[in-house]
């Protein structure tokens, strides 16, 4: 096992909280592989900051109104509405906005067999409404939703859908009595490809435990997945794209 290897062990062994930055998706093929600086090993943070930094890539303030800023948040392992603030304010720390334009929020993880009600959304919901008020966020959206579903939330939200995706694998066309609801209270549709399940807990820890084969990687499960990008708004130009996850240490 090399050097980074057993350090990076030595560090998770102590850490209670996990974040991971993927930086700029787009920076990593024109850079050359380096590994990322690290704490000194004498030091053992709770919390273990890890990112390719030289992939990192804020936003130029003078440039932001130029940029629309967007977020898919999934939430992997955890029934906390502080989820949705946590993944936020990484966000923006991340890119260097103090506001997102838009989040959608993917349909939590439910039990097998359980249909998605509006109580399973309803905390992740009022927690993105406050970061609405607090205008850290501008729209707020959903994902997956029918049409009984979308129609529930809209009557009991405060701060109203502004958009809905559709995964055209599973229905091939846009439902009519959704593109009817979604047109009469001016909701966006859109398409995504994403799989339902982005993340799950067993491939988190698979591919923890091949990065670093000395860790007891089943004591760590991820609580958020968040997919951010940067669109050019007036050229429809990807800027920048990547990934933020939070994870803990069971029983933390």
């Amino acid at each position: 096992m090399g050097t980074d290897s057993r350090a990076a062990g030595a560090l998770l062994a102590r850490a209670r909280t996990l974040h991971l930055q993927t930086g700029n998706l787009l920076n990593w093929g024109r850079l050359r592989k380096k590994c990322p600086s690290t704490h000194s090993e004498e030091e053992f943070p709770e919390v273990l900051e890890c990112s390719a930094s030289h992939a990192v890539e804020k936003i130029n303030p003078d440039e932001r109104e130029e940029m629309k800023v967007s977020a898919k948040l999934f939430i992997v392992g955890s029934n906390s509405s502080s989820s949705t603030r946590n993944a936020v304010d990484m966000a923006c720390s991340v890119l260097g906005v103090a506001q997102l334009d838009s989040v959608i929020i993917a349909s939590p993880p439910i039990e097998d067999g359980v249909n998605l009600s509006l109580e399973h959304l309803q905390p992740y919901w009022e927690e993105l409404e406050n970061l609405v008020q607090s205008k850290k966020i501008v729209a707020i959206g959903t994902s997956d939703l029918d049409k009984t579903q979308l129609e529930q939330l809209y009557q009991w939200a405060q701060v109203k859908p502004n958009s809905n995706q559709v995964n055209l694998a599973s229905c091939c066309v846009m439902p009519p009595d959704l593109t009817a609801f979604a047109k009469q209270f001016d909701i966006q549709l859109l398409t995504h490809n994403d799989p339902k399940e982005l993340l799950s807990e067993a491939s988190f820890q698979e591919a923890l435990q091949e990065s670093i084969p000395d860790i007891q990687a089943h004591e760590w499960v991820p609580l958020w997945l968040l997919r951010y990008s940067v669109i050019v708004k007036s050229r429809g130009i990807i800027k920048s794209k990547g990934y933020i996850l939070q994870a803990k240490r069971r029983g933390s």
